[in-house]
């Protein structure tokens, strides 16, 4: 993929293609109103990764003070494993630290073992269980945290 991939903003004219991956990825997806919402949050980040034109990728992060909690992070499944998400992380990682974020937080499936090593690799550690924090299946979280200044970017 290399330079081919472009990491911007989110605009509502992304929402067709985003909703795709979303509703392919999760079996409780966002609605389009959800992501509508993120892009024009004031303490928000957004993105997405676009390959030749395509919506391939997208995260949604929403930060305040010292924290951001990662909300919706997701690859088009024909370009998973091909560094889409790492490009999405390692994208809005030195953003969070400069607007002064120090953890970042996450909830993912207890079941979700590739995430949770996905997540690792940037220095997430679970924290927490919350327990049936998912339905459709009913499913706990794992609560993750990092530390932003810990050599994540």
């Amino acid at each position: 993929m290399g330079n081919k991939l472009v990491i911007r903003d989110m605009v509502e004219e992304d929402i067709p293609w985003v909703m795709d991956i979303e509703l392919n990825s999760f079996s409780t997806p966002w609605s389009e109103q959800s992501f509508i919402n993120e892009i024009y949050k004031k303490y928000a980040i957004t993105r997405v990764a676009e390959f030749e034109s395509l919506i391939i990728g997208y995260i949604s992060v929403n930060y305040l003070f010292h924290e951001a909690h990662l909300l919706n992070l997701a690859v088009h499944k024909d370009y998973r494993r091909m560094g889409v998400a790492t490009a999405l992380m390692n994208n809005i990682l030195p953003e969070l630290k400069k607007k002064g974020c120090v953890f970042i937080y996450l909830e993912v499936r207890a079941s979700n073992t590739g995430a949770q090593k996905f997540y690792e690799n940037f220095g997430f550690k679970v924290q927490s269980i919350r327990k049936k924090y998912y339905g459709n299946p009913d499913e706990d979280a794992f609560l993750m945290m990092a530390k932003i200044n810990d050599g994540l970017n």
